[in-house]
């Protein structure tokens, strides 16, 4: 369980190093372009890949399309934080599991219980609620940030469980291969801003991402720790992590952030637990 709550805190670490970026003018895109070194750095750390697994014979589509969407997403998930706030952000992002699973039943063929329709049933319900707030029309293009992070955390993952059926490649190589292509495209984008936006390269911004991607690696590396440590309960592992991430963001972006919630997002919230509950209990009873 230490494992799970090492996880949980740093990802809520990460919403709120992105939150307090536009308050110290940090440059997210590259803040997120460093992060990702750093993150590879860690990875031979921790992981040790051999050099051999990069060379593997395996379709390389999958990896691509992760290493675009991670450092895309990621700055509109610091998008999101930054105009709606880390409660909702974090919300959207562990509501994304949806997307996912109706990836199963679509792609995979996986058959529906009763249990995993409801939870479905009410999760969107929960979106709705969770999002909701009277705008000015000037407002509304805030609202596409949560929307496109709820959309493309669901692709990641789903993504992401291309790449563990990959056997020609262990999927620790694959994380290592995912950040490379992520730290060339955002390496990429920040040189486009240095040199036609003639935008700075500052320190702060190469030690603000050192410190997003030291928290971003040992997010994932103690998920799938806890994966280990609980072979036989994946779905408490689940349950545990998206719930504990909504919980304690929700903690934060009230008492620390100061956040307004109105009466809908709160049921938003209790409904994203009721849904992500029964969703997790389907994959252990079929009911």
């Amino acid at each position: 369980m230490i494992y799970l709550i090492i996880s949980i805190c740093c990802s809520v670490t990460v919403a709120v190093l992105l939150k307090l970026a536009k308050r110290y003018k940090i440059s997210i895109p590259q803040a997120v372009t460093w992060n990702y070194l750093f993150a590879i750095s860690l990875s031979f750390v921790f992981f040790r890949p051999a050099i051999g697994h990069f060379t593997a014979g395996t379709p390389p589509k999958i990896h691509l399309a992760l290493g675009v969407l991670l450092p895309v997403i990621f700055w509109f998930l610091a998008a999101s934080v930054k105009n709606i706030g880390i409660v909702k952000t974090d919300i959207a992002q562990r509501l994304s599991l949806f997307i996912p699973i109706l990836a199963a039943y679509f792609l995979f063929k996986e058959d529906f219980t009763t249990l995993k329709l409801c939870g479905l049933a009410i999760g969107f319900i929960a979106i709705f609620f969770t999002l909701y707030k009277k705008t000015k029309s000037s407002q509304a293009v805030n609202w596409i940030y949560p929307v496109i992070v709820f959309i493309g955390f669901g692709l990641i993952d789903t993504l992401f469980k291309q790449v563990a059926q990959i056997k020609t490649i262990p999927y620790t190589s694959s994380l290592v291969l995912i950040f490379a292509l992520s730290f060339i495209i955002s390496l990429a984008f920040i040189a486009y801003q240095s040199l036609i936006k003639k935008q700075k390269l500052e320190l702060i911004n190469f030690i603000c991402g050192c410190i997003l991607g030291f928290f971003n690696f040992f997010n994932i590396l103690f998920y799938l720790k806890a994966h280990r440590a609980m072979a036989d309960n994946p779905s408490t592992v689940f349950a545990a992590m998206n719930i504990g991430v909504i919980i304690l963001g929700t903690l934060v972006g009230i008492f620390i952030f100061r956040e307004k919630l109105n009466k809908l997002n709160y049921w938003g919230l209790s409904l994203a637990l009721v849904a992500i509950l029964l969703i997790t209990l389907s994959q252990k009873y079929a009911v």
